[in-house]
């Protein structure tokens, strides 16, 4: 399929056919990547919470994991007889 390359402000762009969107399952984002003279399009197919369990390793790590409000709760423990 052969389409234009059109100006969108001081950019450029194609359109993309609804059916080959459809097909493809693109309804919002994409991760755009460049190989060698080829522009890739991949739809965006993320989990939710996807990348947290490393941002808090690495947080850790850096010391910067500490409580923004102070413990509410902690008072409310008994102590261990």
């Amino acid at each position: 399929m052969n389409v234009s390359v059109v100006r969108i402000g001081n950019s450029r762009g194609i359109r993309i056919p609804k059916r080959i969107l459809e097909q493809c399952r693109i309804s919002g984002s994409v991760d755009l990547r460049v190989k060698g003279s080829r522009i890739i399009l991949e739809p965006v197919r993320r989990r939710v919470r996807e990348g947290w369990e490393e941002a808090a390793r690495q947080a850790r790590q850096r010391g910067d994991d500490v409580l923004l409000l102070p413990d509410v709760f902690a008072e409310d423990v008994e102590p261990e007889a």
